[in-house]
């Protein structure tokens, strides 16, 4: 896992999306117009939390996220996304 430079605050966190599929099961090619959005990634980094409510997830879990969930950002040159805790939705 690559050192990122950036600390999210509070119960926010920073997750790498999953690359989008470019193939079906059955070896169709899906062109980039027709990808969906990846909904799962790994966490790169983790806020301390809330006052009352500590951080369920950890650097390195595998989640899953709603479709829409987050802020996209780029950090040198890689796209993340930021987001709340509770925008996760399961840890894989």
């Amino acid at each position: 896992m690559s050192e990122v430079k950036i600390r999210p605050l509070a119960d926010r966190v920073l997750v790498e999306p999953a690359p989008a599929e470019t193939k079906t099961s059955s070896g169709i090619i899906i062109p980039d117009t027709a990808q969906e959005k990846p909904q799962r990634g790994r966490v790169v980094a983790v806020g301390k939390g809330k006052k009352d409510e500590p951080m369920t997830v950890a650097e390195g879990d595998m989640v899953l996220y709603g479709k829409y969930a987050g802020t996209e950002i780029k950090i040198d040159g890689k796209d993340y996304l930021i987001m709340r805790e509770s925008d996760i939705l399961a840890i894989i």
